[in-house]
């Protein structure tokens, strides 16, 4: 061990390392937090200005970040939110905390990463601890990141330091947060894991040590590509459920009794946020750079993309049994956040179904608490009241999302007609109320 690491050791050690984390969303703000909260100097840094300036006047935009944490750190000096990148220059780590979308083609876009490993590579110095968060495909950091690092003349496991740790973060989840969700780290040798698993330690309560970056990697998708298969699972057997007659949430219910070999998931209207969507895609395109064929992934995420048409030939088929055409009919979709108790709506099912919707000309409103407004086919609408006159215009209600908190003794009183996808009406029989 140099002496470089030795002084890194002991930064972190006596919490005077600076932390710089680049990208200040659902991962990079509780992260910054947490190491904030310990004693660390934290600099968060963002290009978007709007993000930044709310951070530096004492708000949060994620919910599970309480406006208290950020002005009480902002207040002591921890917590400092920034859109300028020479900021890096000074700071001892830096971790990468962007998003890594699909393109058209399915094919990882892995322009976030790029552009920020771009910025770090004009502020690399000697002593330097680098760690990517952003879940990708195995090898991104050994073969993108790496060499791009190593252009400035430094090396790595000397000069500066790199590793890769999986972002676990479940937004709305009370019981599992940034700090008592264990750690994974991987570094590209073994002082670049201890460097790493170290700063991680004065924030996180357990740091799971694994061999490599592409292990770490891997690891990430693995859990979320169990997901993705297994919500798969149910939706089919949802399916097939329909078809025989049966009800599968009573079938769930009964075989959730098991005390062993089995793990509840449910069905529902299609998958959201920015994990279950996109990273089993990421882990069968880089299969396929191998000439390996990912059959059972890709199987998973089409069933999956299917529900929100499924949802809708449902919606269609209720309403002509109520004597009603869906073109032209009222329709409130309850819930657009992609999960419930959340305001994140990215690659939610709701989306898709409400474009789907709007296609064959349904006249669509939306009711969620979490989100105030939302573009609706290109136009801005605001939150409806779900109270009884909302409810009772509506030709039909569907329930996308089921949040807590909502009144859904009044939707089954004054609905003429309600589409449940999450079975947030368990407990109610009625006539009009139709379940996935």
């Amino acid at each position: 061990m140099d002496h470089r690491s030795k002084q890194l050791i002991e930064k972190i050690r006596n919490k005077t390392a600076r932390v710089g984390i680049i990208g200040m969303g659902y991962v990079g703000l509780p992260l910054a937090v947490e190491f904030a909260r310990v004693g660390f100097k934290v600099a968060g840094l963002d290009v978007d200005a709007e993000r930044i300036r709310a951070l530096q006047e004492g708000q949060s935009y994620i919910p599970d970040v309480p406006v208290s944490a950020v002005q009480g750190l902002l207040k002591d000096g921890r917590l400092a939110p920034t859109t300028d990148p020479d900021i890096l220059k000074t700071m001892d780590t830096v971790t990468i905390c962007v998003p890594t979308p699909l393109r058209k083609t399915k094919d990882p876009d892995l322009s976030y990463i790029i552009n920020s490993v771009e910025v770090i590579r004009r502020s690399l110095h000697p002593g330097q601890l680098i760690i990517l968060e952003s879940t990708t495909y195995p090898g991104t950091t050994d073969e993108v990141v790496l060499p791009m690092l190593e252009e400035t003349g430094l090396k790595v496991g000397q000069d500066f330091f790199l590793a890769f740790s999986p972002e676990r973060v479940d937004p709305g989840n009370k019981q599992y947060t940034t700090r008592n969700t264990p750690k994974v780290v991987g570094g590209i040798t073994a002082e670049c894991t201890q460097l790493a698993s170290l700063l991680y330690e004065q924030a996180v309560e357990k740091v799971i040590r694994v061999s490599s970056t592409k292990v770490a990697e891997t690891v990430k998708l693995l859990e979320n590509t169990f997901r993705s298969v297994n919500i798969a699972l149910v939706n089919e057997i949802a399916l097939m459920s329909y078809k025989l007659g049966i009800d599968v949430w009573e079938v769930i219910d009964a075989a959730a009794t098991k005390p062993f070999g089995f793990l509840p998931f449910y069905p529902g209207p299609g998958i959201g946020g920015h994990c279950i969507p996109i990273d089993p895609f990421y882990l069968s395109w880089k299969a396929r750079q191998t000439g390996f064929e990912a059959r059972f992934i890709d199987l998973a995420g089409q069933i999956n993309s299917r529900m929100p048409e499924y949802v809708v030939e449902k919606i269609t088929e209720a309403l002509n049994h109520h004597g009603k055409c869906l073109k032209g009919a009222r329709l409130l979709i309850v819930g657009v956040a992609y999960k419930k108790d959340i305001n994140d709506v990215r690659e939610s099912p709701a989306l898709d179904i409400i474009s789907l919707l709007a296609r064959r000309g349904v006249e669509i409103s939306y009711h969620d608490p979490f989100v105030p407004s939302l573009q609706v086919e290109g136009v801005e609408q605001s939150s409806k009241n779900l109270n009884e006159e909302t409810l009772r215009k509506q030709d039909c209600v569907v329930i996308v999302t089921n949040h807590t908190g909502l009144d859904y003794e009044r939707v089954v009183k004054a609905s003429k007609l309600i589409m449940d996808t999450r079975n947030a009406l368990k407990g109610y029989t009625a006539s009009h109320i139709v379940r996935l």
